[in-house]
């Protein structure tokens, strides 16, 4: 049997260290292959070493540290929020001291009959809750404001985040422009942060609110604070009711109450669904949508505040279309706007501090009568409308008042509404020839009779300084001699001047004067043709005096006055009358001041089956136009003309102005059983007057007067 082959020794010995190798250990490796050398790996192909266990170390430990900075952090900002809302908390009272933050008080404007027609400063209504307000109200409020209203803790993110994207996209700063606050967050501004307003900070309350409104970040981070400390203090309810009472509503009214008696005179707990949406409509922009600015945009507004009440559930498909159908309306009083000029005259002329200072809620009775206001202002409208050009921009005023000088009416101008030039009051413009009146008024008291003669033929006068002044009559003739009746009824100017001067005219300004015209009244012979200023208030009342025997009427309009909720009524200061001419020269006047509307000038103002008398006024040049008369129940006066002073084109106060007169107090007088003027007829005409003038003016009317 063969014998397997011996395995081969390997051709290369194997290394090894000199001086290291161990006996046996020659033998050991020649029995053992040796190992494969590694292959060296390409570049490409190599492997970076592990070093995760470092990284993974670092990171934990970073992630570990920033979770301790973010988690430290936050509860160091939950800490100073818990703070600052503890703070705000600890400043908040209990809710009644809340509900009424006015800094002023307000004014509401009794008419003759007691019921209330204007109000003025910042009315306050009274205190309403959410639970006594009308439901369709508070829903409306809920919806147009804030829809999450009973969900979140005083602030939206979702709101606000809407708000920051739309200001941004409309090029303003994040925090301008809307805001996306919340009910509550409008109630913290509304309460200022709790800071109560301080004139000696604070000038005025506007800069105040303004203040109050600021959207600085570090504002919205307080009011942020403030409103989670009203969510801890009050209950949702109590926060809309706060709300409720705070907002401004327009029209002078802040809070719910104030603005439904404004606006429809009804309390708040009465309001209808399409009443409310137009309330909280006005939220957004009390101004615009106030429906006494512009009563179709805030129906319009109000369709909207539907649309959203009606998708949160608040109105059927049914009540929204019904509320669309039937929009609402104002009040009479507040479609009327009553009384803006009286009103703003009444605040001019009254005490400061039951008027435009007050701080207290003042309530003031008038003699302001709604019914005779319409009349004039729908006298006023039709005559502009079927007489005037619609491009006119020609103004007129009326005033109507009762024989004891109590004011009925006043119309300023065609604007509508107050709060701007009253023309009635405050126009000062020359009277023409409604001022010679108190010409032959002069001459009545001492003496002369309406048939005594005057002659109206060429009159010159010189004037030191001035040089010769020779008047014309307004048809450019004469007349000779004629009577102090038909004088005055033609409006005749020569005859007038002559009776002033004849009697002196310091008797005649001393007269006119006394009769309440109280401006500076001119010193040349012009006087007796009207070149003196005067308001048509002031012309109106002195007409009153002729007709009241002669008595200085002082115009009036307020008669008593009380603060709300007082029982303490205070009784207006009025003046006492005086006698200015005799009762027998009054009612000689007042004949022929009826002559000149029944055969003279003023023939337009007659009034079928009713005795009136009256003077009509044109000045130079037309630039004014004048009508003034009365009845036996009411005096009136017209004035019309133009504010830069333009002449009228066609106008006299025998034509326009008197036609006026007629619309209104042929308005005022439908009701009103005709009662005779009192006024004396002459008994006969006479040539010459029954006593001779009495020399030195005003000496003269005292020696005659006193008898000596």
């Amino acid at each position: 049997m063969s014998q397997p082959p011996k395995k081969r020794s390997p051709l290369v010995a194997t290394r090894t260290r000199a001086g290291s190798a161990k006996p046996g250990a020659q033998k050991k490796s020649a029995t053992k292959p040796p190992k494969r050398p590694a292959k060296t790996p390409t570049k490409s192909r190599q492997k970076a070493p592990k070093q995760g266990g470092i990284l993974r170390r670092l990171t934990r430990g970073f992630g570990w540290l920033i979770w301790v900075i973010a988690s430290r952090s936050a509860l160091v900002v939950a800490m100073m929020i818990l703070a600052g809302t503890a703070y705000f908390y600890t400043q908040l009272p209990d809710l009644p001291d809340f509900a009424d933050g006015r800094a002023q008080g307000s004014v509401t404007f009794m008419d003759r009959y007691g019921r209330p027609f204007a109000w003025r400063g910042q009315n306050y209504g009274g205190a309403v809750d959410a639970q006594s307000v009308s439901p369709h109200l508070k829903n409306a409020v809920v919806a147009t404001e804030d829809k999450r209203f009973y969900s979140h803790f005083g602030l939206s993110p979702r709101g606000i985040a809407s708000a920051i994207r739309i200001n941004l996209r409309e090029g303003r700063g994040a925090l301008s422009g809307h805001g996306g606050s919340t009910i509550t967050q409008q109630t913290a501004k509304l309460l200022c942060l709790g800071v109560p307003y301080d004139p000696d900070i604070w000038p005025t309350q506007a800069k105040y609110e303004a203040d109050c409104r600021q959207s600085t970040l570090w504002r919205k981070i307080k009011e942020a604070l403030f409103s989670f400390a009203l969510e801890a203090r009050y209950s949702k309810d109590q926060i809309l009711s706060l709300y409720l009472n705070r907002a401004y509503m327009g029209g002078g009214a802040y809070g719910a109450e104030a603005a439904a008696q404004r606006f429809f005179g009804k309390p708040a707990a009465l309001l209808t669904p399409a009443e409310s949406a137009m309330l909280a409509g006005l939220l957004t922009a009390p101004t615009t949508f106030a429906p006494t600015t512009n009563l179709q945009r805030a129906q319009n507004r109000a369709g909207v505040v539907l649309g959203l009440m009606q998708d949160q559930g608040y109105l059927s498909q049914a009540e929204a279309d019904f509320a669309r159908a039937n929009p609402a309306q104002l009040s009479q009083q507040a479609q009327a706007r009553a009384g803006g000029y009286f009103v703003d005259w009444i605040m001019q002329t009254g005490p400061d501090f039951f008027t435009r200072q007050t701080t207290e809620d003042v309530v003031m009775s008038t003699t302001f009568d709604p019914a005779v206001q319409k009349a004039a202002v729908d006298a006023l409208r039709q005559v502009f409308e079927t007489r005037v050009s619609e491009t006119s921009k020609a103004q007129a005023a009326i005033v109507v008042m009762t024989p004891d000088g109590a004011v009925r009416a006043m119309v300023g101008g065609r604007e509508k509404g107050g709060g701007v030039f009253n023309r009635a009051t405050q126009a000062k413009r020359q009277t023409g020839s409604a001022f010679k009146p108190f010409v032959y008024a002069a001459a009545l008291e001492l003496g002369w009779s309406p048939e005594d003669t005057v002659d109206d033929s060429p009159l010159t006068i010189d004037i030191p300084g001035s040089g010769s002044w020779s008047p014309q009559n307004y048809t450019k003739e004469f007349y000779g001699p004629v009577t102090l009746t038909r004088a005055l009824r033609d409006s005749l100017n020569i005859p007038a001047v002559r009776v002033s001067e004849a009697v002196g005219r310091d008797v005649v300004r001393k007269i006119a004067r006394d009769f309440g015209l109280a401006q500076d009244l001119a010193d040349g012979p012009a006087l007796a043709l009207g070149v003196s200023d005067a308001t048509l208030m002031e012309m109106t009342a002195a007409y009153a005096g002729i007709l009241a025997g002669g008595n200085s009427v002082p115009p009036f309009g307020l008669t008593q006055l009380q603060m709300r909720g007082s029982s303490e009524v205070f009784a207006a200061g009025l003046a006492t009358p005086e006698q200015v001419i005799s009762t027998p020269a009054a009612r000689q006047l007042i004949y022929m001041m009826h002559q000149v509307v029944e055969a003279g000038s003023g023939q337009r103002a007659r009034l079928d089956g009713r005795e009136v008398a009256g003077k009509t006024g044109t000045t130079q040049a037309a630039r004014d136009a004048w009508f003034i008369g009365f009845s036996a129940d009411y005096v009136a006066g017209v004035w019309m003309g133009y504010d830069d002073n333009t002449p009228l084109r066609g106008v006299t106060g025998g034509g326009l102005p008197a036609e006026i007169w007629r619309e209104v107090m042929t308005r005022i007088h439908v009701d009103l059983p005709p009662q005779p003027l009192p006024m004396d007829p002459p008994i006969a005409p006479r040539d010459q007057p029954s006593a001779p003038i009495p020399d030195g003016g005003l000496d003269g009317i005292l020696r005659r007067i006193l008898g000596f």
